[in-house]
């Protein structure tokens, strides 16, 4: 899980400086303030969690177990649909969609709270 984490980090990582260097090159006369900030939201998120699973990786070999391979999960699934949703949401203008974004923070939210139990377990 170890190198599964890394990997996933860095990918996560690369894909978060590529899509912010997309919007402030790309997106920021085409996006209204309103939905460029949106996409902001998703990128600063994005690599906030890039960070954590390069930790995660970090942690799996420090404190092995199913609480620190779940926080790592948890992360990746945050981040596909918190950031994902705004990065489509602030594209396409569907609104619908930041109503699934809280459940991506409630992931994150989760990840974080496995790690610190895995942490303390040990």
């Amino acid at each position: 899980m170890e190198r599964i984490f890394f990997l996933s980090g860095a990918i996560s990582a690369f894909l978060g400086v590529t899509l912010g260097a997309f919007a402030a090159h790309g997106l920021k006369t085409r996006l209204s303030t309103e939905m460029f900030n949106i996409f902001e939201v998703g990128v600063r998120y994005h690599m906030y969690h890039a960070l954590a699973l390069l930790a995660v990786a970090w942690a799996c070999g420090r404190w092995p177990g199913s609480l620190t391979n779940l926080s790592g999960w948890l992360f990746i699934i945050g981040t596909v649909i918190f950031s994902g949703s705004l990065y489509v949401l602030s594209l396409t203008g569907v609104r619908w969609l930041g109503a699934i974004t809280p459940l991506g923070g409630v992931a994150f939210l989760g990840g974080w709270a496995c790690l610190v139990w895995a942490i303390v377990k040990n």
